[in-house]
């Protein structure tokens, strides 16, 4: 299966989203589509076996629009084709407000039914008033027409339909009147020419989508700020010359010089020379992080001390910068399920208003037979609907939300994760590395011989040799401890990791265990004589491990691991926004148990093997289940969970199952995370009213219900300026996310 982003040009409307939405879904071979009004993108999966990018490509053609790949053009060129569309509509508002200003004085007597002389007698003039409507309507309002012409060839309807079909009833209507003024006078009808309608909701419109235009612009912007932290070029040593070239030209293994206060390009790994790092746009963390031969370094972070040089290991697409934006990019152009509803009335919605718009001239002209009353009333109807609404009420939000969650450190796979973390009712946390810093240290470290003729050495070189092969932390602190210690490690034979248990092998001709005491009992290895150590060092929160050579007990290790600073913080947060929160960890319960009371957890899950904690998680799944993990063992629980959320300075394949990724590993970011998706799902439902009550009672209101009871018509001009700012106020209302701060209720 291949995935295919591609932008998309033509669209006014949720109605048309949903057309190009169609159109590619109904191509062989397209698995899944989902495209983004807002975003102006169509996110596709295919099977490239049956179909590819042309014929995608000629079915949106063929329903009335065009595309391009994202990687055709680049940001730099997106940005000038938008601006270039922005001043065009701004020369288009300039003439249409001049113009529809004129109309606007000359029509005043006919509204009022006052004779106003400071008006000029030449502006009532119905044919000078045509003379300056037509460019409006042809020039400035050309584009509705086209686009409206072509869905209709396409057997669809859009927003752009109804604006062509009511604008052009006004403008048709007084065209008629001008040039046959004695067809009505003769069927005693009054014979009023309604052309500033026709210009003024076209320029209101226009303004409408400037407006909008410029707030949809705003919901990326968390996008390009992190674009904007890459550096433009890159000091590179070639040949044993320093020269200066674009970052696109960086290649893998180029030797790269960085000076302090200069970004780091790419990423990389220190080869020489000793600095420190602004990691702050990764971690979060303020504190400058040490970097010397052998540490990696990622590019968009900025050098602060001194020099140093680095060999590039990701450049382009794979850096880590470059993987962030594009996990943004993907959450913003996917579907929260919330986005259903909209999308079932917006695939009906233009029909429908075009049928309420012909009932309502065949009632009122049939009842009142007065064709002015039922043309306006048509044209109410036809202005007022806004399908835009409808389409921008989710998308936005999202956009804005998951951007903001990428500004805190919060990478949101897609939308329905973002949608789904609100709805969290436990959140599970892995101890070791999730709670705790996951740098577990041997603080306590006794041999059944004692120190005796060197065997405490000799018992740590044999169990330091086995652990160098385990990638658990806890055999890194065996390592790194003997290491200490002055120990030269051997080699290993028959090496076998026993899942959950502990690992063994053959070294020195000694079988040497280490594990847990249940793996060392099953077994057949009696403990007992170093028990008491073990219920004293668990009691105060540490992880014990039990040594055998040679099928007797050797020695046993404490390990503590430590907390967080920012754990017990985080878990009384959850607690408060009202989660049950959940330890699960393979550590042994009185380890376990300790660290619980230390954070405050009362129901904990101890000594569950990585095979079980997938299981562990299905059997909560009554409620909806978060689960907090970094680990290669935490990748199932977290593919399980209804949320995964990963610590991002956790393994790639934690990250990689997860729905939810905490770049910093703080914990209080799954606070932020769960009050981000209660603020962007509030915000969704906030618009979805707004655009579902506007059109329910606009529509009703325009086609005349009133006008039997008061004899009150709505003006197309007022319901023209209504559609034109129902998007905006929709999208305005998404913008407020990004005032969201994380710890507020939002």
């Amino acid at each position: 299966m291949n995935n295919l982003t591609l932008k998309l040009r033509g669209m006014s409307c949720a109605a048309c989203a949903n057309n190009v939405e169609q159109a590619i879904l109904a191509v062989s071979g397209v698995i899944d589509c989902h495209v983004n009004f807002a975003a102006n993108q169509a996110t596709i999966n295919y099977d490239s076996h049956k179909t590819n990018l042309a014929e995608i490509q000629t079915a949106i053609e063929s329903a009335g629009y065009s595309s391009y790949s994202v990687t055709d053009e680049d940001d730099d060129g997106e940005k000038t084709s938008q601006l270039a569309e922005q001043q065009e509509l701004k020369r288009k508002l300039a003439v249409g407000g001049v113009i529809s200003i004129l109309l606007f004085v000359g029509s005043l007597p006919m509204m009022t039914g006052l004779k106003l002389p400071f008006i000029p007698e030449i502006l009532h003039n119905s044919w000078v008033q045509l003379v300056l409507t037509t460019p409006i309507q042809f020039w400035c309002g050309g584009s509705f027409y086209s686009r409206g012409w072509k869905s209709l060839k396409h057997h669809t309807a859009t927003m752009d339909t109804l604006i062509a079909l009511g604008t052009g009833a006004a403008y048709l209507y007084s065209l008629i009147v001008t040039l046959f003024p004695g067809l009505f006078i003769n069927q005693g009808l009054e014979a009023h020419v309604y052309y500033e309608v026709a210009a003024i909701v076209v320029t209101l419109i226009l303004l409408g989508r400037f407006l909008e235009g410029r707030a949809r612009g705003q919901t990326s912007e968390a996008i390009r700020k992190m674009m904007g932290l890459q550096p433009k070029t890159a000091r590179v040593i070639r040949g044993g010359v320093e020269i200066d070239i674009p970052i696109s030209e960086v290649i893998v293994n180029d030797v790269i010089l960085v000076r302090p206060g200069e970004k780091i390009p790419v990423d990389g790994e220190v080869i020489e020379g000793v600095s420190t790092v602004d990691e702050a746009m990764v971690t979060g963390e303020s504190l400058a992080v040490k970097k010397q031969t052998g540490d990696e370094v990622i590019g968009a972070t900025i050098n602060k001390t001194g020099s140093f040089k680095f060999r590039a290991t990701r450049v382009g697409k794979d850096t880590f910068l470059a993987q962030i934006v594009k996990l943004v990019q993907d959450a913003q152009g996917s579907k929260a399920p919330i986005q259903r509803l909209a999308d079932r009335v917006t695939g009906w919605f233009v029909p429908v208003v075009i049928a309420i718009a012909i009932a309502t001239f065949v009632i009122w002209f049939n009842i009142m037979g007065n064709l002015t009353l039922a043309t306006i009333t048509t044209v109410g109807v036809l202005i007022i609907a806004c399908p835009c609404a409808l389409g921008l009420a989710t998308p936005t939000s999202v956009m804005v939300g998951t951007g903001k969650g990428a500004e805190n450190g919060i990478l949101i796979k897609d939308a329905q994760s973002l949608e789904l973390a609100h709805k969290i009712q436990i959140i599970v946390l892995d101890k070791t590395g999730t709670l705790t810093q996951g740098k577990p240290t041997v603080t306590n470290f006794v041999t059944i011989k004692g120190t005796a003729n060197n065997y405490e050495l000799e018992l740590l070189q044999l169990a330091a040799t086995v652990e160098k092969y385990s990638e658990h932390p806890l055999a890194e602190a065996v390592v790194k401890y003997a290491q200490s210690q002055g120990v030269n490690l051997a080699e290993v034979g028959d090496f076998e990791a026993v899942v959950g248990s502990g690992v063994q092998g053959i070294v020195n001709e000694h079988l040497v265990q280490i594990g847990t005491k249940h793996w060392l009992t099953e077994l057949g290895i009696n403990t007992d004589a170093l028990q008491q150590y073990q219920d004293g060092w668990e009691s105060g929160g540490k992880t014990v491990i039990w040594l055998a050579v040679d099928g007797e007990l050797a020695g046993i290790m404490g390990i503590a691991d430590a907390l967080k600073p920012s754990s017990i913080v985080a878990v009384k947060a959850l607690q408060k926004l009202g989660l049950e929160v959940v330890m699960l960890t393979g550590d042994n319960r009185n380890t376990a148990e300790a660290i619980a009371l230390q954070v405050g957890i009362t129901q904990v899950f101890a000594q569950v093997r990585p095979d079980q904690k997938a299981a562990m998680i299905k059997s909560l799944q009554s409620k909806i289940v978060g689960m907090v993990g970094d680990g290669i063992n935490d990748a199932p629980a977290l593919a399980q969970a209804d949320v995964g959320i990963a610590i991002g300075t956790g393994t790639d394949i934690a990250i990689a199952a997860s729905d939810i990724t905490l770049i910093s590993g703080d914990l209080q970011g799954i606070v932020t995370a769960i009050q981000l998706s209660r603020a962007t799902i509030n915000n969704i439902q906030q618009n979805l009213f707004f655009a579902f009550i506007y059109n329910i009672i606009g529509i009703p209101i325009a086609a005349g219900i009133l006008y039997p009871i008061f004899g009150w018509l709505l003006n197309p001009i007022i319901a023209g300026a209504a559609m034109a700012f129902s998007s905006v106020s929709v999208v305005t209302n998404a913008l407020r996310l990004r005032n969201f701060q994380p710890g507020t209720k939002n």
